[in-house]
């Protein structure tokens, strides 16, 4: 079996175990039914702008050429940091973008990818935003009407807990799993101002995903298309946004968002 076109960040089901589907074409390949065959990407030597499509060298926040870049609504800088939106004041890139994916409702929560860390996303975006950061367990902390809201309350929590993944302990699974979310939710609720306690929430389902992978690697080695052109090797495993390679080697698929490829499977 061959593939031939652009590839774009892997869409996610949250079944028992999720299951993947790559984009190359605008079209959804199923790989999560090719785990354990062998994989061969191809780079072929092209990347397009995933916004304006335009041929590039290299690429800005995962996908964009320079001028998209700075001026789409989709790299604004509240997208890292939401507590410096300004959507809610009629300020934006793009306005009416903001009205569909800032002006709604957010969920701040907590997640277990390498350690316990606090996070940000629209509501819409859950499970998803937990599949793609590598995430085994999630919470959900507090709900808010805005993007700003939400990024007050992950800023002043982030006194008192992470908002990094350990990526490369998030890959090896290198997690504590007996680590309690809810112990934890009602802790960090103790220390939230007035201002904001109205806005946390008292569900306290504790959301569980599982990857399919059977063994986790050891040692991880990440590669990239621009220094390994061809990678190749056995499809062991997906978690997050990688590829597992000879359960060793992992693919950022986010990361080459614009790539060119071929891609062969063995079946």
């Amino acid at each position: 079996m061959e593939l031939n076109g652009t590839i774009m960040k892997m869409v996610s089901n949250d079944d028992s175990i999720v299951h993947y589907q790559l984009p190359i074409n605008k079209e959804l390949f199923n790989i999560s039914d090719y785990i354990n065959k062998q994989i061969t990407i191809n780079f072929n030597s092209e990347i397009n702008c995933i916004k304006c499509g335009i041929k590039i060298k290299k690429t800005f926040a995962q996908g964009f050429c320079f001028p998209c870049f700075q001026n789409s609504p989709e790299t604004s800088e509240c997208i890292l940091k939401p507590e410096l939106c300004q959507a809610q004041n009629g300020i934006a890139r793009d306005l009416e973008w903001a009205k569909q994916h800032c002006l709604k409702n957010h969920y701040v929560y907590l997640s277990l990818t390498s350690g316990i860390k606090v996070g940000v996303t629209r509501a819409t975006q859950i499970p998803t935003r937990w599949i793609d950061q590598g995430a085994v367990k999630a919470i959900k902390f507090s709900k808010t009407p805005n993007r700003y809201t939400a990024g007050l309350i992950e800023v002043f929590l982030k006194q008192f807990i992470s908002d990094r993944t350990a990526w490369q302990r998030m890959l090896k699974n290198d997690i504590d799993i007996s680590t309690d979310l809810k112990n934890k939710k009602i802790e960090l609720s103790t220390h939230l101002p007035k201002e904001l306690k109205q806005y946390y929430i008292q569900e306290n389902v504790i959301y569980k995903i599982n990857y399919p992978v059977k063994i986790y690697p050891t040692k991880v080695k990440s590669v990239s298309l621009d220094k390994f052109p061809e990678i190749s090797g056995v499809l062991t495993g997906i978690k997050g946004q990688y590829l597992f390679i000879d359960n060793e080697k992992v693919f950022n698929i986010r990361k080459h968002q614009g790539y060119k490829v071929s891609i062969k499977i063995k079946t």
